[in-house]
């Protein structure tokens, strides 16, 4: 299959190859024959991920990154491309993204930078299929580099390292007895009550990270408990999930939400989590991508409150920002659509950063 050389054609063509995760190996085909024909990159394949990188002798090697796999199809595949607007799955999350990195990649051929493009699977799916997380495990030397980029969707600005996030389990514990003799027992679920309130009330704290201020939360997510309906219940459990700043670390994240409810009798149990990223918005190249960002019409930068695979950039020791063309609003949406300005836009400021 040959690529369209225009970005926005480049995003509608990717758009058109149906990619769900799972079904990525057509695309990443694709991809790979693509980044195969410029004789400036060596390229490597591990599963459906591909991983071409620039070969001269530059100090600093940036590193550009995005999921070829999309949620699966809802009548938006073939996608449509108006004078303004890319329409289809995958144009958001994030197609559109991994043109702008494949048009640089062919447009690049001596950057002032060395770079190193990934395009990898299962990114939409369970964290151990990931294929950057594949890829940092079985081959971290290909993910080598001063600065990260992930090509998920920001409206084309930057969104600096992401937040973490701790999934604990609150159990109460009561006495069982009938319902009818309600003083015979301990009702587990009015347990959660003073556990809740405090959620209610609970102050959200903002943590300035590498001059970003990234806002954290802890809220209730799911409550279970109860066995019959003519029964006090004996158990119950409250399910929070705590979004915590990137100064923090996993056992910090965990402690802290610990502490807020130790007082009470109640166990804990973690059932996920994943630390956030650092932004790494001191160092001066980003400093620089954000000014070409700006001059292109893109706002200041801001904090990324959700989890994204700048995380796994960052368990590296490789500061990463999120910036891509497509508004984070409508991923996953069947009216995803992309605007042209941001493609073109995104592309233009990228290359003048690396060029």
């Amino acid at each position: 299959m040959v690529l369209p050389h225009n970005v926005t054609e480049l995003a509608h063509a990717l758009v058109n190859i149906p990619s769900v995760s799972g079904d990525e190996h057509t695309i990443a085909g694709i991809v790979e024959d693509e980044l195969r024909s410029y004789s400036h990159l060596d390229v490597v394949r591990d599963g459906d991920a591909v991983v071409a990188r620039t070969h001269g002798d530059n100090a600093t090697r940036i590193v550009l990154a995005g999921h070829l796999d999309t949620v699966p199809i809802a009548a938006n595949v073939p996608g449509t491309l108006s004078g303004s607007e890319l329409w289809g799955r995958g144009s958001v999350d994030m197609k559109a993204g991994d043109a702008v990195f494949l048009a640089l990649a062919r447009e690049l051929s001596a950057p002032r930078m060395e770079v190193t493009y990934v395009f990898y699977d299962h990114e939409e799916v369970a964290a151990p299929l990931n294929g950057l997380g594949r890829i940092a495990r079985n081959h971290p030397e290909w993910l080598r580099g001063d600065l990260a980029v992930l090509g998920e969707p920001t409206s084309g600005a930057i969104e600096g390292g992401c937040n973490g996030t701790l999934r604990m389990r609150i159990h109460t514990h009561g006495v069982a007895a009938h319902s009818a003799r309600p003083w015979m027992g301990v009702n587990a679920i009015h347990g959660l009550g003073e556990i809740l309130r405090r959620l209610e009330r609970y102050p959200a704290q903002t943590h300035t990270v590498d001059g970003l201020d990234f806002r954290e939360s802890l809220l209730a997510v799911a409550i279970e408990g109860g066995k019959s309906l003519n029964s006090v219940p004996d158990a119950a459990t409250v399910t929070v999930n705590f979004r915590f700043a990137p100064d923090r670390s996993e056992q910090a994240a965990a402690d802290y939400v610990r502490s807020l409810f130790s007082d009470l009798p109640v166990d804990f149990e973690i059932t996920d989590l994943a630390p956030g990223a650092r932004p790494g918005m001191d160092h001066s190249e980003l400093h620089r991508l954000a000014a070409i960002l700006r001059s292109h019409g893109a706002p200041e930068p801001t904090a990324k409150l959700g989890w994204t695979d700048v995380a796994r950039f960052s368990s590296l020791g490789i500061p990463a920002v999120n910036c891509g063309p497509g508004d984070p609003l409508l991923a996953h949406a069947d009216n995803e659509a992309c605007p042209v300005g941001q493609i073109e836009r995104t592309f233009q400021a990228l290359q003048e950063w690396l060029a």
